[in-house]
């Protein structure tokens, strides 16, 4: 007999971001249930759901957005994020956050973004880039150019600092990494 367990679901390691249960957004529960739900009624349930709730709050996100466990969304409002960006575990996301698609030139697509990263109210991360893990990205931070991991962002156009620890303090609650399928 096995000792393996799943690792826990996306929604799980959400809640554990929060202080309370009762202090993440309804939409994103929804998010969440709707993303695992496998039975077709209840998938269905969840997603028009997850649509009224998410558009009370002015969020712009698909249930298809591939981001990891352990989101934070704080002050959830007036969020839009693409479709087709990927998002790591333990990333913070605040009010008023764009992450979009650049439509043509040499960062033509959406980003991609690592882990352990904080975002900051009114910042806006569009084009084919990549945002490394660790990375603080200040409020009103326009960012359209690779960030490595262990750096600080702000302005427009956006300023790299170096920091090993850039975002000790601001994402807490961190949870485990956890690949999908994986048993712990």
């Amino acid at each position: 007999m096995s000792n393996r367990h799943s690792a826990p679901s996306r929604l799980e390691l959400d809640y554990a971001r929060y202080p309370r249960k009762n202090e993440m957004p309804q939409f994103q529960k929804y998010y969440r249930k709707a993303q695992a739900a496998t039975f077709p009624p209840l998938r269905l349930l969840y997603r028009v759901l997850f649509r009224l709730t998410r558009n009370s709050h002015l969020v712009d996100l698909s249930i298809d957005c591939d981001i990891g466990g352990g989101l934070y969304l704080g002050h959830p409002h007036c969020i839009t994020i693409n479709p087709s960006a990927r998002i790591g575990q333990n990333v913070n996301i605040h009010k008023g956050v764009t992450i979009g698609q650049e439509n043509r030139g040499a960062r033509k697509g959406v980003p991609t973004i690592g882990n352990n990263v904080w975002i900051g109210v009114n910042a806006t991360i569009v084009g084919n880039i990549i945002i490394g893990d660790d990375v603080l990205i200040a409020p009103n931070t326009y960012v359209n150019c690779n960030i490595p991991s262990h750096c600080v962002v702000l302005g427009n156009p956006c300023q790299i600092k170096p920091n090993a620890h850039a975002t000790e303090g601001y994402v807490n609650r961190t949870v485990p990494f956890y690949e999908q399928g994986e048993t712990v």
